[in-house]
């Protein structure tokens, strides 16, 4: 974090500054990491006490006290040898600091905020933008998924006086959610991605997902722009309620930065990367799926609107060889096996793009087997849609289905009643019971999808079964 006092931090999060016996506010600077797991403390650490579902971050600041911390922001005054600011809400408050701090580098001229939202693509899309970015300026982007009201800011405190580029990957949880990080950092550049059924449960349907993503494009100025994904009809009316100029990418319609000529393969996908300017390029994209290249071109919309040259930008996407982990995650080779770990979250819409990607993917002769477990969050849309997914894999021809869980059992029943389909498909309860059937019934030069919600465990099967293969 820049340096601050400890009372222009306390000014910042509207909180009280309670000093120690014999520390005396001598406006000297506080500039460490701030966090909110003691266990990532550093000499010179500012530690949030941050209550969580299962524990309270209070009760590890004895901890982060011993390991460095020099500033506690807490609910409540505690017993310990160190400054602590008390606040009413640490979340609030935490978010209070990143907007200041933001706020303060912003003012220099230099730094240029990006934001990122959507139903799918997020994580993809902040990755590629961090690899465009870093090679025209010094850049902060999230680590992992951290994009809701506690990881969004801490990815913001990370910037320096430097820093010319944030890219802010934001999550929503319900109404109002993303518009809470955008009055934090409002964006110079907003992409929206796409809008489905992912969270539906959580959000009250799809409408309000609609309205939801939308608040990335609601609050920005004349002056920003909003790069929106004019392959989606949810996400292109969003046209109609930004004041920022609006620059459409996709493959269809009004898209401005655009994809022709593509073709997948399990070794990427190939396509011709358009750009607003006119000028164009080939691109070989290493990250497995076609769907990826919509990631692909949201990152270089975004990257031509802050002046990236075209080939910085095709060629930081081609040094580009996975979205992230257990996302499209090729695994395995041994005997020719290919091991695709997608299961770091599903969604019908991310279910059916891996499932197509598994069948365009597929070498004459050889077999597919999709590895399917429960998409979460979907209400009362989730025996509609896991139908839908078990309907696809008969279509699309997979060789062998199995489906794990009985959350997504009504994918194998889905399967089965579909009279062209005789043992094709196999149920089992158990991520382990999974491992043993694949290890089986597979054979050299198969490929191995294995697909669900992070909440149904299977990324850690794929990563046996690419162990197992490799």
């Amino acid at each position: 974090m820049i340096a601050l006092s400890r009372r222009q931090i306390s000014e910042a999060v509207l909180g009280v500054l309670h000093l120690p016996a014999g520390d005396v506010d001598d406006g000297s600077a506080v500039s460490g990491s701030v966090q909110t797991d003691s266990r990532e403390v550093t000499p010179g650490s500012i530690f949030v006490a941050k209550p969580g579902a299962v524990t309270d971050g209070h009760l590890f600041a004895p901890v982060a006290v011993d390991r460095g911390a020099v500033l506690l922001i807490v609910e409540r005054l505690l017993d310990l040898p160190v400054a602590q600011i008390v606040v009413a809400d640490v979340v609030v408050a935490l978010g209070a600091l990143a907007a200041d701090v933001v706020a303060r580098v912003r003012s220099e001229g230099r730094l240029k905020v990006v934001g990122v939202t959507g139903s799918n693509g997020k994580t993809t899309t902040k990755n590629l933008l961090r690899e465009i970015l870093e090679r025209v300026g010094p850049t902060v982007a999230p680590r992992g998924s951290f994009n809701n009201q506690v990881g969004a800011p801490m990815t913001m405190l990370e910037v320096t006086h430097e820093t010319e580029y944030l890219v802010v990957e934001m999550g929503a949880s319900g109404i109002g959610s993303i518009r809470r990080l955008v009055d934090l950092a409002r964006p110079d550049v907003g992409i929206v991605l796409t809008v489905g059924l992912a969270h539906a449960e959580e959000f009250g349907g799809l409408d309000a997902t609609v309205r939801t993503k939308s608040e990335m494009v609601t609050e920005l100025l004349p002056t920003d722009v909003a790069v929106l994904n004019a392959d989606d009809p949810r996400v292109a009316a969003m046209n109609a309620v930004t004041r920022a100029r609006v620059v459409f990418f996709g493959e269809y319609g009004a898209a401005v930065v655009r994809a022709t000529d593509v073709r997948s393969s399990r070794l990427g996908t190939t396509f011709t990367l358009h750009l607003a300017s006119g000028e164009s390029s080939p691109v070989t994209f290493a990250v497995l799926g076609e769907h990826h290249v919509t990631n692909a071109l949201a990152a270089a919309a975004a990257a031509e609107v802050l002046g990236v040259p075209l080939g910085t930008i095709v060629a930081a996407l081609e040094s580009v060889r996975k979205a992230e982990r257990w996302r499209m995650e090729v695994l395995g080779g041994r005997d020719g096996v290919t091991v695709i770990n997608d299961a770091y979250n599903a969604s019908p819409d991310s279910m059916t793009a891996a499932l197509k990607t598994l069948a365009q993917i597929q070498e004459p002769g050889s077999r597919t087997i999709a590895v399917l477990g429960e998409m979460a969050e979907l209400g009362a849309l989730a025996g509609e849609e896991h139908d839908r997914v078990g309907l696809l894999a008969v279509r699309l021809n997979i060789s062998q289905v199995v489906v794990v869980g009985a959350g997504a059992r009504r994918m194998h029943i889905s399967t089965i009643n579909e009279g062209s389909w005789d043992g094709e498909s196999a149920y089992v309860d158990t991520a382990e019971e999974a491992f043993e059937l694949v290890r089986t019934i597979v054979r050299p030069g198969d490929t191995i999808l294995v697909k669900s919600s992070n909440s149904a465990g299977l990324r850690f099967l794929g990563d046996r079964l690419g162990d197992l293969f490799s």
